[in-house]
């Protein structure tokens, strides 16, 4: 790990947000997943990897039914995909999967 995504070496704000989004990279998304307690598998890094995309076309988060839209129809999850949202980041979207993703913590969203 560089220098660069070393714990202390990530900013982010009191919550764990990062301060800018594009200091993201896979590596400080291990980092923020160890400290939200996430071990990031293949499932976890689609829905990073579309976040990010996302983010990249829009500027803006993703809003959590894009994701579940993204998990019903690209990962086969279906009607499940809610289920598999929360199963893949318990404490919430925007707790968990908007910070591992490296986005600001949206500031429409006041629960996660």
């Amino acid at each position: 790990m560089s220098e660069a995504t070393q714990e202390g070496a990530i900013r982010t704000d009191e919550e764990g947000y990062l301060i800018d989004p594009y200091d993201w990279s896979p590596e400080v998304a291990q980092v923020l997943a160890r400290r939200e307690g996430v071990e990031l598998t293949d499932e976890h890094w689609a829905v990073l990897r579309f976040m990010r995309d996302y983010y990249d076309e829009h500027q803006i988060p993703a809003d959590t039914r894009f994701v579940m839209r993204f998990l019903a129809k690209e990962r086969g999850k279906g009607d499940k995909a809610r289920d598999a949202l929360f199963v893949l980041f318990p404490y919430g979207y925007v707790k968990q999967a908007c910070k591992i993703a490296g986005m600001r913590k949206p500031r429409i969203w006041s629960t996660g």
